[in-house]
Formats: C-alpha cells, sequence, structure tokens
C-alpha cells in the first residue's frame, strides 16, 4: 500500500452517488454519440458496430446498440459480477433510449467531421471515464476481451484492437474512406482521455 492510499483509504461510492454518476456519464456519451452521428462518423466497440448497422440499414442506432450487447451480460456476470452487470445494463438501456430521443431533444444543423470527431471522442471519453469510475461500462466488446483474456490468455488490450480494426474495415463498405480516417482520429481521441486519467492511482491525493 502506498503513502498515499495509507492516509487516504478508498471509500465506496453510495447508490445515490452511481445513479447519478451513471446517469451523467451515458449523457455525456449519448452527446459525444450525437456529434458523431451528425457528421457520419462512427466509434469503436459495440457502438462502432452499431454505427456501421445503423448506416447500412437505416434501423435506430440505439435499437441496434441495446440488441448487439445483450449476448455479453453473461460474460459481464461471470467476468465482473452482479453489481457491475446490473449497472450495465442500466447503463446500456439509458444510452439506447436517450439515443433514440435525442432526434426530438436535440438539433444540429451543419458540424464539420474534423470538430465532430474530436469533440465528440472528448465527449464520449469523460462519460465513460465517469462510468468506469463507478464500476460500470457500457458492455460488449470490452467485456469479451477481458473474457478471452481470462480464458485463452490472449491480451485484452490486443483482442479489443482487433475487433475494432475490423469494425473500421467493415466501415468501409457503407462510409466514405474519409469519414472512416476521420472517425479513427475520434476514437483516439476518446481513448487518450481514457489513459490519461483511467490508471490506478491517479485519484490518490498525497
Amino acid at each position: 500500500m502506498t503513502p498515499a492510499a495509507a492516509v487516504h483509504p478508498p471509500v465506496a461510492h453510495s447508490r445515490v452517488e452511481d445513479a447519478v454518476a451513471l446517469l451523467t456519464g451515458v449523457t455525456l456519451v449519448s452527446v459525444g454519440i450525437a456529434f458523431l452521428g451528425s457528421a457520419g462518423l462512427l466509434t469503436g466497440g459495440m457502438a462502432g458496430l452499431a454505427f456501421v448497422l445503423h448506416y447500412a440499414t437505416g434501423i435506430g442506432f440505439g435499437k441496434l446498440f441495446f440488441l448487439l450487447n445483450l449476448p455479453f451480460y453473461w460474460l459481464a456476470l461471470r467476468r465482473m459480477g452482479l453489481a457491475f452487470t446490473a449497472k450495465t445494463f442500466a447503463a446500456v438501456a439509458l444510452l439506447s433510449l436517450l439515443t433514440e430521443a435525442q432526434a426530438r431533444l436535440l438539433h444540429i444543423d451543419q458540424l464539420q467531421p474534423l470538430y465532430a470527431a474530436l469533440t465528440g471522442g472528448l465527449i464520449m471519453g469523460m462519460g465513460f471515464l465517469v462510468l468506469f469510475r463507478h464500476r460500470s461500462s457500457l458492455g460488449g466488446v470490452g467485456i469479451l476481451a477481458l473474457f478471452l483474456q481470462d480464458r485463452h490468455g490472449w491480451r485484452a488490450g490486443k483482442v479489443q484492437m482487433a475487433i475494432d480494426c475490423c469494425i473500421v474495415a467493415a466501415a468501409l463498405v457503407t462510409m466514405e474512406p474519409a469519414r472512416v480516417a476521420w472517425s479513427v482520429l475520434g476514437a483516439v481521441a476518446l481513448n487518450l482521455v481514457l489513459a490519461m486519467n483511467h490508471r490506478p492511482g491517479r485519484y490518490l491525493v498525497a
């Protein structure tokens, strides 16, 4: 245990704090998705796959995102426990509802792809950070990567990267290469937020 951890032991979040954090994190992610969607872009993970299918079929992003995540709750229950799985299910359901309702709640007339990619990625990164700090997620690829790491010893980061590469490759079938490139930039912005802020010991005060 580090000296900082000894002086400031971790304090569990209350249920009210978890609920507020879940609402805050999901709302931020939904705004980031609105930015990306308004510019015809996508991101990685299950959200990226939902975007690809949305652009290809016209089915709402929220409906697709909710359905794509259904197979992963069993893995979440085995790998992360009941509390994490319940909060993740709630976060996914709330995001699906918010993104379906955004057509009536948020209107964006014009958004440049570069700005949409960077700002959308940063906003989504902050939303994910809030969820992660309260032991929740938006399901999907991250859970699968952790499960495969436990079962087969495959590095979770490499598994997730490989899946994201496949999603980006699939996007080239329905999207212009330039928009795919902007989307990759947005994913980099998102992951930079997480890499700089979601690390063990980051929130300890000496």
